[in-house]
């Protein structure tokens, strides 16, 4: 059963299915599909090409899957898809994607999304993240699985934030940041590796030496980013019981847009 405020706005064409509960003042679009059981809080506004997946829950005054802001956006027909089980708290504002990215923005599973976190378009957002308050992605910026940004956190278009890594507070990102790796600072310096949030996560301490050995090679040898990989490689093909750990770190590598934060 779909509960619905007399006050809020349904368009025409839009798919609501079993146990959706859209609260006062919330406008969706005729475009706009929301999984079962996902809460739309007052004056949220939902818009566009936007698929929502199930229990989902999001907080007043959200504007979700309006047109990208880019002066190149023509009212290309592009998308938002959100995943499951999302926290999207208030003010928050996700565009959809452009023609020039692959026309999709992307949220994942699991995510926690504090207030006033912008996502821009062509974004893309793993599962099992937190965003705090006012955390902000410029266009075409990718977070992986399990990465936390901090409160004032500013993401420069096109950078990557890898697996595990957390950002500390008023953090400006222009460069990518590796797997497993805590920065912070203006300009931002690598600090180390998020040991704590691993071992919250399961990690074993084999696993924590070697991403350890494997910070080493990549911060503090003195070696260039190709030796690194270098190294990187042998390692890996040194620790088989634990070598998805360093892939997901070489994965990574090769994948690099803007230099990494070193």
């Amino acid at each position: 059963m779909v509960k619905i405020h007399p006050t809020a706005i349904i368009q025409k064409g839009a798919e609501l299915d079993e146990g959706v509960e859209i609260g006062p003042y919330c406008v969706i679009g005729p475009n706009v599909v929301v999984g079962s059981s996902s809460k739309i809080k007052s004056h949220t506004v939902i818009n566009g090409n936007t698929e929502i997946g199930k229990n989902n829950i999001f907080y007043q005054f959200s504007s979700i899957g309006e047109a990208p802001q880019d002066k190149k956006y023509s009212n290309e027909s592009t998308k938002l898809v959100i995943g499951n089980n999302n926290t999207i708290r208030e003010f928050c504002t996700f565009n959809r994607g452009t023609v020039q990215g692959n026309g999709l923005t992307e949220l994942g599973n699991n995510n926690w999304i504090m207030a006033y976190v912008h996502l821009a378009h062509d974004c893309k957002v793993g599962d099992n993240t937190i965003f705090a308050n006012n955390a902000q992605l410029a266009g075409h910026v990718v977070v992986k699985n399990w990465a936390i940004l901090g409160g004032f956190t500013n993401v420069h278009q096109y950078c990557k934030i890898g697996d595990h890594s957390m950002i500390g507070m008023t953090t400006r990102l222009t460069q990518d940041v590796t797997p497993f790796t805590i920065v912070s600072g203006n300009p931002p310096v690598a600090h180390g590796v998020n040991i704590e949030g691993l071992r919250r996560r399961g990690f074993k301490d084999k696993d924590l030496l070697l991403i350890r050995k494997a910070y080493k090679i990549l911060y503090k040898s003195g070696l260039t980013l190709d030796e690194a990989k270098i190294e990187l490689k042998d390692l890996e093909s040194k620790n088989v019981d634990s070598q998805e750990h360093i892939k997901i770190i070489s994965n990574f590598l090769k994948e690099i847009s803007r230099g990494i934060v070193r």
